[in-house]
C-alpha cells in the first residue's frame, strides 16, 4: 500500500506542470473532443516516456545531454506564439484547433520529466506497469481537469481569459527556459 501511495504521489508531481499548462490552453475554447484527445495523448505519453526511460536508461541522457526544462520552455513559447497569432486573426471568438503535431509536441514536452522518472523506476518499484498506468491516469485526469477549468474560465471572462492563458504559457515557458 505504501508503494502505491508513493507511485501515486510521483504521478501527481509529474502531472502538476501538465495541469497548469492545460489551464492556459483550455482558455482557447477547445472542443470537448479536442480536450479529450489532448488529455488522452498526454496520458499515453506519460506511459510511454517512463517505459522508454527505463529501457534506455542512462545511455540516452548522457549521449544527448538533454535539458528537459529548456526543451519544454521552447515548446511552450512556440504554442503561445501560435495561440497569439490565432488570437489576433480572430479577435471576437478565439478558438484554436490544435493539430495532431501541436498536441503531440505539447504531450511530449510535458512528459519529458516522466522519461527521467523512468530512469529510476526500478529503484521506485518492481511493478513498473502499475506505476506507468498510475502516471498515465493521473496525467490524463490533471490535463482533462485543467483544460475544462480553462474552458469554463474562458466562457465566463471571454477574451480576457484568452489573454490570461497566453500570458500563463509565456511565463511558464520562460520559467522553464531559465530553470
Amino acid at each position: 500500500m505504501k508503494e502505491i501511495l508513493n507511485i501515486l504521489l510521483i504521478g501527481v508531481a509529474l502531472s502538476m506542470d501538465t495541469f497548469s499548462l492545460s489551464l492556459g490552453v483550455g482558455t482557447y475554447k477547445l472542443t470537448k473532443r479536442k480536450c479529450f484527445q489532448l488529455a488522452f495523448l498526454v496520458g499515453i505519453m506519460h506511459f510511454i516516456m517512463p517505459l522508454l526511460g527505463n529501457i534506455l536508461g542512462d545511455k540516452i541522457m548522457h549521449f544527448f545531454e538533454l535539458n528537459s526544462n529548456l526543451f519544454l520552455g521552447c515548446i511552450l513559447l512556440f504554442i503561445a506564439i501560435n495561440l497569439l497569432i490565432d488570437m489576433l486573426k480572430k479577435e471576437e471568438d478565439t478558438t484554436i484547433d490544435l493539430s495532431f503535431i501541436g498536441m503531440f509536441l505539447f504531450a511530449f514536452g510535458v512528459s519529458i520529466d516522466a522519461f527521467s522518472t523512468g530512469l529510476a523506476l526500478t529503484a521506485i518499484t518492481q511493478n513498473k506497469i502499475l506505476a506507468m498506468l498510475i502516471f498515465s491516469l493521473t496525467s490524463f485526469t490533471f490535463t482533462w481537469v485543467g483544460l475544462n477549468i480553462g474552458n469554463f474560465v474562458s466562457s465566463k471572462l471571454g477574451n480576457k481569459a484568452t489573454i490570461l492563458g497566453f500570458l500563463l504559457l509565456v511565463v511558464l515557458g520562460i520559467f522553464h527556459i531559465c530553470k
